[in-house]
């Protein structure tokens, strides 16, 4: 397995979470942030950019990121800043709505020799750093490095579902794997059919494989030539922050497992059906630990079936 970083752009923030019932608690959170602390818990060696402030809240973020086992890229904190904030409110299901006090300005970066690129949610799609994320990806598409993207929409930060529907088929043609939710769809298409949406991220210039998480419903993938679906495993759910980055943090280790990002670009189509469902499956059951127990907490291997990704 090659030793190269998988290296995660985007935000790192604090998250509030405010239950129905109970005591409010702090953790540190960000869509990117806990899928490299994903990656690293699954033995995928991986490499954070982001941007923190040097308060407490940024080093508590450094510390959960280290004692993960993933790289913090020093550019990452910036001095005499503050640390982003995200509240979760929890319904009576346990479902997240979220509120944000975030800043994304991240600079300029060149991309490092890595195994593959992975980039979402705000840290793709918010001004100005949007534009630092867009450059990274444009390197790893001329140094044909293996590009993953999850838009993982916020709510909150869409004021054009159009103008953002364009954005994320812009960031999809550059990447091979695209995973979204179909709550994503809906906010940015509402009452659009969304296996051709998924048809439609697929028809991007470099995407191969295309997945659309459906929650309790189970995952499908889209691929040139078949679809397949998979069923959620079943769990008592304590809450649903993180679950999405799990699921998209145990799908890049299982590629990485099969050594299928090395061999990018193409590196997708080698999956035949059974491979996309062996590689739904795994990724659920990883998202439904981080469903049985409170905050974004991603599972190590060993907390996996010996089985596991099958």
């Amino acid at each position: 397995m090659s030793k190269l970083p998988f290296v995660v752009v985007g935000e790192a923030l604090v998250d509030i979470v405010v239950p129905q019932e109970g005591e409010t608690s702090h953790a540190v959170g960000g869509s990117p942030m806990n899928v490299a602390v994903g990656l690293a818990r699954l033995d995928i060696p991986s490499l954070l950019i982001t941007r923190i402030g040097d308060d407490e809240h940024g080093r508590w973020i450094a510390d959960h990121v280290r004692s993960s086992g993933a790289d913090l890229a020093p550019t990452s904190v910036v001095a005499a800043s503050t640390t982003s904030t995200a509240t979760a409110r929890l319904d009576e299901h346990n479902a997240a709505t979220y509120e944000f006090d975030l800043v994304w300005d991240l600079e300029h970066h060149t991309l490092p020799e890595a195994r593959g690129l992975h980039i979402g949610s705000l840290g793709a799609s918010l001004l100005p750093g949007r534009h630092a994320v867009v450059d990274l990806l444009r390197q790893a598409d001329q140094d044909d490095v293996f590009v993953s993207y999850d838009p993982n929409i916020r709510t909150a930060f869409v004021e054009d579902p159009d103008l953002a529907w364009r954005e994320v088929l812009e960031l999809a043609a550059l990447s091979q794997l695209v995973k979204i939710s179909d709550e994503d769809l809906n906010v940015m298409r509402p009452g659009v059919d969304v296996d051709s949406l998924a048809r439609e991220l697929l028809a991007g210039d470099q995407t191969e494989l295309v997945i659309v998480t459906h929650g309790p419903g189970g995952a499908a993938a889209y691929a040139e030539g078949f679809f397949t679906s998979v069923p959620a495993p079943k769990v008592d759910v304590v809450d649903t922050v993180g679950a999405g980055d799990s699921f998209m943090a145990a799908a890049l280790a299982i590629l990485c497992d099969w050594d299928l990002p090395d061999d990018s670009p193409g590196a997708l189509t080698a999956l035949d059906e059974d491979h996309v469902r062996v590689l739904l499956h795994g990724s659920m059951v990883a998202a439904a630990v981080t469903c049985s127990r409170r905050g974004a907490n991603p599972p190590t291997r060993r907390e996996l079936p010996t089985t596991w990704p099958g």
